[in-house]
């Protein structure tokens, strides 16, 4: 039985990370296979390629990486995590949540870094075998407002405000995710459902967590009680 491939997208200071967890937790409650992932990231290799691309660390002087040296960890991360984790847990049934995914890259290294598009699609669907999620929740917030939400939850989390490297790109850049991700959705909206942050974070997550069960229940995914988080 094939599983569901479930994305969240947005810009920083979305809350996608809280709301897939949210729904992580809320799937386990029902009782439904499910697995939680992030991109870059995902695997132990994948991992590595993560903390590469955010750090600010001025000896590995990630900050004069060019855009194409850029795309290609991005890629790389999505091909291992690809084969190592995403599609063995498809064709085992689950459920998988993941924190970013191909819209991110048309989004970020596409609107953002002005990359052409057509040629991410091709190499996007090469590096992770076409494959494209089954439902996409794209949070949609004011990158402005986005930016100060990511300061104050790593000041709370006693990283004193600091922003990794993607979060520290100018405004200008991150106004371009934002039009690109609306762009992507309006061209796919049987795909991606946009759903405004200025909402309260309990009537989103009910909203989303409602489009889910509807899917999962569609789809006749059957319950365990052995969810896995990577």
């Amino acid at each position: 039985m094939k599983g569901i491939f479930i994305t969240f997208e947005g810009c920083e200071g979305s809350g996608k990370s809280t709301h897939s967890e949210k729904i992580y937790q809320a799937l386990i409650k029902h009782g439904i296979p499910v697995l939680l992932t992030h991109e870059p990231g995902g695997t132990k290799i994948s991992d590595k390629i993560r903390e590469l691309l955010l750090t600010k660390d001025e000896v590995v002087g990630m900050d004069n990486i060019v855009p194409n040296a850029e795309l290609m960890l991005y890629l790389a991360s999505r091909a291992q995590h690809v084969e190592e984790l995403i599609l063995p847990a498809l064709k085992s049934g689950k459920v998988i949540l993941c924190d970013r995914f191909s819209d991110a890259t048309m989004a970020y290294q596409g609107y953002g870094r002005k990359l052409d598009l057509e040629m991410l699609v091709k190499i996007n669907d090469f590096i992770s075998h076409s494959l494209v999620p089954d439902f996409t929740i794209l949070l949609d917030i004011d990158p402005k407002v986005g930016i100060e939400r990511s300061k104050r939850i790593k000041k709370a989390y006693a990283q004193e405000g600091e922003l990794d490297r993607m979060e520290s790109q100018s405004m200008a850049f991150h106004n371009a995710v934002r039009e690109g991700y609306l762009s992507i959705a309006k061209k796919e909206p049987e795909r991606i459902q946009v759903f405004e942050t200025s909402e309260p974070i309990d009537s989103t997550f009910n909203k989303i967590l409602e489009n889910i069960m509807k899917l999962i229940k569609e789809n006749g995914i059957s319950k365990h009680n052995k969810p896995k988080k990577s």
